[in-house]
């Protein structure tokens, strides 16, 4: 079984919760199943609809819905890119980021 595809994000708003902060949100590319319920364009397109079904679903630690709602416009942003990055194929990712 191959390694999962995983990448950490640091937030510039950690999510305070009862015992502690989270300032780091490591996301894993979702499954098919997954992304069960979701339209994949919304998530290419960072719909925050869509993220905060996605993101409870391959975040670890897990940030639950309502702390999606609530972060800071920013780490969505960053959170959303990285979603999107793990739906490109390797030729796409390559088209849209020529080397040098």
């Amino acid at each position: 079984m191959s390694k999962a595809v995983t990448e950490t994000i640091t937030l510039d708003t950690p999510i305070t919760r009862e015992k502690g902060e989270i300032a780091e949100i490591q996301l894993r590319k979702p499954t098919a199943g997954e992304l069960r319920g979701l339209n994949l364009a919304d998530l290419l397109q960072m719909d925050v609809n869509s993220l905060t079904k996605v993101l409870p679903r391959i975040s670890n630690p897990t940030v639950h819905e309502a702390e999606v709602r609530a972060m800071d416009p920013a780490d969505l942003v960053q959170l959303g890119g990285a979603v999107a990055g793990f739906l490109l194929s390797k030729a796409q990712k390559g088209e849209s980021f020529p080397s040098a």
